[in-house]
């Protein structure tokens, strides 16, 4: 087989195809991008954040949605684009973008250590709180941050209500402070978290990851994978069946849905039949790709 053979993949992706079965099952672990519409325009919106003008109440964005949806991904993938960089030019590095993961145990003082770190700021054991907070403030002016991103906002909700509005009212005053717009990602409990702070919460523009339901757009995203498997033939993925089966399989959850694709990719590899089929997707190929799918299944056996 050669490369002008596998016009189903795209370009960068043909020469994948054409290595050895241990190899190529090996580059289908690897981590990696799958463009979908939904993202898209997601990750647009988060651009024209970054190049937002400063001004009072800067605009937000929540990104919500069921565990597996794909949030943490867009905004992994949001970051490699918006990288820390040294301006020659200046003489002094950039960092336009800062993410944190909101502390599974929030407090201030555990927030404010977070976002120092994600920055590159040096605070030592028993630094007071305001301190940590002036040192914020500074670095981010001199880092030029343009945007800060707090995943798992709905963590801040694991804390008594005198904590919740310390820590809201701490990256509000951040957020007025360095007229910086705010991304907040997290569970369906993360628009709760952030109405417990009205003057917060109206800032703040909903975007919803909802469970992929059997249409257009699905379609695109099963096409989307099938450009970049290193499998030597097309996947059946224009049948309708196979789009019910993966659905149904996985919820529609994206998290499944990846990882029951690479198994199925696998086996099509393992078993030479170099693509993914109706056929391939049995039941003792699927319990055994991802453990929420078998106890989800089991459960429904036990119930009949």
């Amino acid at each position: 087989m050669t490369v002008s053979e596998l016009g189903h993949l795209q370009p960068p992706c043909r020469e994948a195809a054409l290595l050895s079965d241990t190899e190529r099952i090996h580059w289908l672990r690897q981590e990696r991008w799958i463009q979908y519409p939904r993202a898209e325009r997601i990750l647009e919106r988060l651009m024209d954040l970054v190049d937002y003008p400063p001004r009072d109440r800067m605009p937000c964005l929540v990104l919500y949605g069921s565990t597996g949806m794909g949030k943490t991904r867009i905004i992994q993938k949001f970051l490699r684009d918006n990288r820390t960089h040294f301006d020659k030019k200046l003489g002094r590095t950039r960092l336009p973008v800062v993410s944190i993961q909101m502390p599974p145990s929030p407090s201030e003082r555990d927030l404010y250590e977070e976002i120092l770190a994600a920055m590159g700021g040096i605070f030592t054991h028993g630094t007071s709180v305001t301190t940590l907070r002036h040192r914020i403030r500074a670095l981010a002016r001199q880092l030029e941050v343009r945007l800060l991103v707090i995943d798992e906002i709905h963590s801040v909700l694991a804390g008594t209500y005198r904590e919740q509005r310390i820590l809201l009212n701490s990256i509000r005053f951040l957020a007025n402070d360095l007229r910086l717009p705010l991304v907040c990602a997290g569970t369906h409990e993360a628009k709760q978290a952030l109405m417990t702070d009205q003057q917060l919460a109206d800032r703040f523009e909903a975007a919803e990851l909802p469970a992929w339901e059997n249409d257009s757009s699905f379609q695109q995203l099963l096409l989307s994978f099938e450009s970049i498997l290193p499998l030597r033939l097309p996947s059946e993925f224009r049948d309708p069946k196979v789009h019910q089966r993966i659905l149904s399989l996985s919820e529609g959850v994206l998290v499944r849905i990846c990882r029951l694709i690479e198994t199925a990719a696998t086996e099509a590899i393992h078993s030479g039949q170099e693509h993914i089929s109706l056929s391939l997707l049995k039941d003792d190929l699927v319990t055994g790709s991802l453990v929420s799918i078998a106890d989800r299944r089991n459960r429904r056996v036990s119930a009949r």
